[in-house]
């Protein structure tokens, strides 16, 4: 595989003496640089990912996403020869998604599986949705809620919301109300926001409004949009006049990311 384009800047003599310095590196330190960003992070970066720094090429990768699909997609190919977690996770994504690549979702359940196998909390979760929806996989729900439940134990809140909704609805394991509810909890305190909006709905049908207004004001603060207006719009469309009165408000407020305190009702 060709070696990814470097940025222009990034000159023949900076790699020399950068390369240099970064064999001479602890762990620590190459992590607190690699942590930085900046300008001159980034031509850290850029030398440590040539260097072989698994880390950095991963995270080249990342920075690449916003700009250069392609390149991303070569560097996380690169990181990924080590068999690094993160780096198959991110190269299943490019699969899955078309990024820098033709779509293709058997070879994203491949690098998925490789990268759950080895631990990856969010392979695990996006290994879950192919064989939950059958996509590049056969379908098979048991297996889907299995390695969403080895993400959610990992304190993965996105795979806590999926496995609450597999117990929810059956899919994979028996249902069980009581097991979504306490999911869907802990989905919630974990600041994913379809765990809030889900645990708002169960508290409100338990008849614990005030708690239920709060999480769903948590829901639609933390959502991106469209969610974040389809949020509203449903807590429009209940009969419940505080969930009315919360959706005007919300509709009227700037998009602030304050965070609300949740302490009214008992789990």
């Amino acid at each position: 595989m060709n070696a990814p384009s470097r940025p222009a800047e990034f000159s023949a003599s900076s790699d020399a003496w950068r390369l240099a310095a970064l064999s001479m590196m602890s762990r620590e330190q190459l992590n607190a640089l690699l942590a930085h960003d900046s300008a001159e992070a980034a031509q850290w970066i850029e030398a440590a990912a040539q260097c072989g720094v698994i880390e950095a090429q991963t995270l080249l990768g990342r920075k690449f996403l916003e700009t250069d699909a392609h390149a991303a997609f070569e560097w996380f190919a690169r990181a990924t020869a080590s068999g690094d977690a993160e780096a198959l996770n991110m190269l299943g994504r490019c699969h899955e998604n078309g990024w820098g690549t033709v779509q293709d979702f058997s070879r994203a359940a491949t690098c998925y599986r490789h990268a759950a196998n080895k631990g990856d909390a969010w392979a695990q979760y996006n290994l879950g949705h192919l064989l939950l929806d059958g996509n590049g996989v056969a379908r098979n729900r048991d297996e889907a809620f299995a390695w969403y439940f080895r993400a959610a134990q990992q304190g993965h809140a996105r795979a806590m919301n999926l496995v609450a909704r597999c117990f929810e609805e059956g899919w994979g394991v028996e249902r069980d109300a009581r097991a979504a509810r306490n999911w869907y909890r802990n989905s919630a305190h974990g600041g994913y926001f379809r765990g809030a909006y889900n645990y708002a709905t169960i508290l409100a049908g338990e008849g614990c409004i005030t708690a239920a207004a709060m999480w769903f004001e948590r829901a639609a603060l933390d959502a991106t949009e469209p969610s974040r207006t389809n949020i509203v719009n449903a807590l429009a469309r209940r009969r419940e006049t505080i969930f009315v009165n919360l959706a005007s408000r919300l509709a009227a407020s700037s998009h602030s990311r304050q965070r609300v305190a949740v302490n009214i009702c008992p789990a």
